[in-house]
């Protein structure tokens, strides 16, 4: 079922979540207890991420630096086809520009489609790992909005050969990135609003929001969007703090601001496990505020940590 289907049929806020797949060589039974873990509360869809490759450098025997390229997190694919089959719950993979060319960027959504799975969360992805800037692979995409374009190419029937003769129409649903604190590149929250319109117009048909810890920031966007003509349904996308480390790592990955009030609850706290129950509640808390205003679901960013999560689900839906 499309997510726009699950969205506008839905009796009650969804529930949804993101996984990781595991860092290669570690087997599959990670996610699935991952899953299990909140299968009673019936998560509306599973998002599974796609990673960028990364350059490494290996000293070779003879003292000169040998440079590999690879990939840690493989196999989103295969994961969510074995996830959807094993649980019956839809699920959403990743595809992103960065490390693809428009030629494997088509290959994988015709697997996507072999294999039943008919929605896709479109990005661009972060630069490498140790890179500053993004730079598309040859042949590749720059953009969200190409990303989208090209899925709807599929979706019409129009392929890159264009010698195929008779060709099938996919019928992929889109969801898109939105930035309530706005995109760390973006010059200001304008030009970012029109950067996501971009993506509507090309063909999105909901947009998930990057993690933010203000509910006011999710409240504005909503309105900036609404106000800019993008009228698709906008599902905020949120982190439960689960170690100490988040209080520092999160604002500088991700460009957001955490506030005081949170800051100083997690300041007296000695172990993950005391922040944890911290940001367990600040997110029950920010959940339930969420969907009084009218939100159609909340999105979690699990990293993989549904126990905690299932804590949190159970108060709030």
């Amino acid at each position: 079922m499309k997510v726009i289907d699950i969205i506008n049929e839905a009796k009650r806020p969804l529930f949804t979540m993101e996984l990781l797949p595991p860092m290669k060589g570690k087997k599959i039974d990670s996610v699935f207890d991952a899953v299990e873990t909140v299968r009673e509360f019936e998560p509306a869809y599973i998002n599974f991420t796609y990673h960028q490759q990364e350059t490494i450098f290996k000293e070779r025997s003879d003292g000169l630096m040998e440079r590999r390229v690879i990939r840690k997190r493989p196999g989103t694919i295969a994961l969510s086809a074995a996830v959807k089959n094993k649980f019956n719950i839809e699920v959403v993979p990743h595809l992103i520009c960065g490390g693809f060319s428009k030629e494997e960027t088509e290959d994988a959504l015709i697997e996507l489609n072999f294999l039943g799975i008919d929605n896709v969360f479109a990005l661009r992805g972060d630069p490498p790992r140790g890179e500053k800037r993004f730079t598309p692979q040859e042949n590749g995409l720059a953009h969200t909005n190409e990303l989208v374009d090209q899925i709807m190419d599929l979706n019409r029937g129009v392929y890159l050969d264009e010698l195929i003769q008779n060709p099938e129409p996919t019928s992929f649903c889109i969801g898109v990135a939105g930035y309530p604190e706005k995109h760390f590149e973006s010059p200001n929250m304008e030009e970012d609003i029109k950067m996501l319109k971009q993506k509507v117009e090309a063909g999105a048909e909901y947009i998930v929001t990057q993690m933010f810890f203000n509910n006011q920031v999710y409240f504005d966007f909503v309105d900036a969007c609404r106000a800019a003509g993008i009228t698709i349904p906008i599902i905020p996308g949120i982190k439960p703090i689960t170690l100490l480390s988040d209080m520092q790592l999160l604002p500088q990955t991700f460009s957001i601001d955490l506030p005081e009030e949170l800051v100083e609850a997690i300041k007296p706290c000695k172990t993950n496990v005391e922040a944890r129950a911290i940001g367990r509640e600040f997110t029950i808390r920010q959940s339930k505020e969420l969907l009084a205003y009218g939100a159609p679901g909340i999105h979690y960013y699990t990293l993989g940590k549904t126990k905690n999560l299932a804590k949190i689900v159970k108060e709030v839906f």
